[in-house]
């Protein structure tokens, strides 16, 4: 299992973490879960529950963790954080994704 995380969404992730209140060191969290025009989603959300059975990961400074069921699908994906005119946030590059709704939010 790989997972890549860009300077850009290293250095966003870090600032949103120190900003976390009420969590014993908070981590982020990245999961595939059913929904979606095209059947799965992406959540990205802070955490500071544990489970042994997630696969960890830390990248610079950000500790991340992947649930068993959700690792399959993120190996090798990348993410990034866009801060255009047109967009901002979190993207994900996943080779392991066959295809895509129109909005962007989901995959499959």
């Amino acid at each position: 299992m790989k997972l890549n995380i860009t300077p850009a969404a290293s250095n966003k992730i870090v600032s949103f973490i120190e900003q976390v209140e009420g969590m014993n060191e908070p981590y982020l969290r990245v999961a595939v879960q059913p929904g979606g025009c095209s059947g799965l989603r992406y959540q990205l959300y802070f955490d500071d529950k544990v489970d042994p059975r997630d696969y960890i990961e830390v990248i610079d400074k950000v500790s991340i963790r992947i649930d068993p069921m959700s690792t399959p699908y993120l190996d090798g994906a990348s993410i990034d954080f866009v801060d255009t005119i047109e967009k901002q946030g979190f993207t994900i590059d996943n080779p392991n994704a066959q295809g895509g709704c129109s909005c962007g939010d989901s995959f499959n």
